[in-house]
């Protein structure tokens, strides 16, 4: 389910006047819009604030060619008839720290939201907030209590006990950034702002709405949960299914498969079955090996013959390359494995030929043993491998602990088996992920 999509579509009734019914007894909205005028107009008189400036065409525009039908008890109007802008002030950036604090106790909005926190304020109330100013400008903030404005933010301010909930939904809902500026910097300008075309429906109504908004919003936010928490558990459930094969749990043994202890020796001849506390159920037909014996890392074999895509982890993950003329050159088909960095013991397959990038190697795999079967082991303990990276300026694999691993081994026909049913598995459970 796309929650996003709902949410917005949850607005969109809501801003046309659809997500609940109209009740005749409500105070027109044009009443409504003649109080917050005639306040206005005091407030201009007395100097409090500054009157809008209008365009040539402002004065028709709200009331022809409207985007869509609204209630008859519902008007439109322009942002700037019935709120007022004001642009916040500067702040040093130093002056902004990133966690809250009794010294710097204030909520800091910038043009892309909030930045920080600071040790002043200069609002007090409840405020949507529009970013000015920046690649989010558009984007809409509820601001409550005491908190700082920067210049790039512009502050909502609303007139009649109109509702501030209603009036950050509704400006959501205009998607503001449509009119910045199409520049490096995006901008809006309050002008332009201040121009755009806005439904009102009546006071009570604003209230009846923010609740069913809400209501369902909080329906949503759940389901949002259940679906994190059923992803989290299927994500699990991939390991789980993992970790049962990997102990003979999966798929039946079968008394005619060759014994793994033979296929071991035929790699190597002087093997001999390794003690391990942690797989001491294991079937009978099973030994247990030390993922180096067979598994090594390698680099391809360094060539300047021609321009091939350079495969790093952003082009394998991608699948876009940029080229190089030399380096280390592999197959398509070879298996790599992220050895620096974050996500270190990441596996990845080159799809076409090309040149090692600096932070993979070569995954090696015997080839007496099923390929994918160590795979699924690798993952198995991927984040295990992930959390004891070694080095500090740039993490590394921990090539010790990965050679030293201890990989129980079934008979081939059982690998054969096992891979086999967990892609089964994998199928079923990445088709419930993707109509999450």
């Amino acid at each position: 389910m796309d929650t996003k999509k709902l949410r917005q579509k949850i607005l969109d009734l809501a801003i046309r006047g659809k997500l609940v019914p109209q009740d005749p007894n409500d105070e027109p909205a044009s009443v409504l819009l003649e109080r917050i005028q005639a306040e206005k107009e005091q407030l201009i008189k007395n100097g409090k604030i500054k009157r809008s400036k209008k365009s040539a065409s402002s004065d028709t525009y709200p009331y022809e060619n409207v985007p869509f039908e609204i209630p008859e008890n519902w008007v439109w109007t322009t942002i700037g008839e019935v709120f007022n802008l004001q642009a916040g002030r500067f702040v040093e950036a130093s002056q902004i720290y990133s966690d809250s604090t009794t010294i710097h106790p204030y909520p800091c909005f910038g043009g892309n939201g909030l930045r920080g926190y600071v040790s002043d304020y200069n609002r007090e109330g409840i405020f949507p907030i529009i970013g000015r100013q920046g690649a989010l400008c558009g984007n809409i903030n509820l601001a409550s209590s005491k908190f700082y404005a920067t210049e790039h933010a512009i502050v909502v301010e609303t007139f009649c006990n109109m509702n501030c909930y209603w009036s950050s939904y509704v400006l959501k809902f205009l998607n503001l950034n449509q009119y910045a500026t199409a520049t490096a910097q995006p901008g809006l300008s309050v002008k332009t702002v201040n121009e755009v075309c806005i439904p009102i429906p009546p006071l009570s109504e604003q209230a009846r709405i923010v609740n069913a908004i809400g209501d369902w919003f909080a329906i949503i936010d759940k389901i949002e949960q259940e679906q994190v928490d059923l992803t989290c558990a299927i994500k699990q459930t991939k390991s789980k299914i993992l970790d049962i094969a990997i102990h003979g749990k999966l798929v039946p043994q079968d008394p005619n498969d060759e014994p793994a202890i033979e296929l071991l020796r035929r790699i190597n001849p002087s093997f001999k079955p390794c003690d391990n506390a942690h797989y001491k159920n294991l079937p009978k037909s099973w030994d247990v090996i030390h993922l180096g014996d067979i598994c090594q890392l390698a680099d391809g074999e360094v060539i300047s013959i021609t321009e091939l895509p350079y495969l790093d982890v952003k082009s394998l993950r991608n699948q876009t390359y940029t080229t190089k003329g030399s380096g280390k050159f592999i197959k398509a088909g070879t298996t790599l494995i992220l050895v620096d960095g974050e996500n270190s013991g990441e596996v990845f397959h080159a799809t076409v030929d090309g040149y090692q990038g600096s932070t993979m190697k070569i995954l090696n795999i015997n080839s007496n043993i099923n390929q994918m079967y160590v795979l699924n082991f690798i993952k198995l303990y991927q984040k295990a491998l992930r959390e004891n990276k070694v080095g500090s300026a740039i993490p590394h694999l921990n090539k010790k602990m990965f050679r030293e691993l201890m990989i129980p081994i079934p008979p081939i026909a059982e690998q054969n088996r096992i891979v086999k049913e967990v892609d089964r598995y994998n199928v079923v459970i990445d088709s419930i992920i993707a109509e999450l």
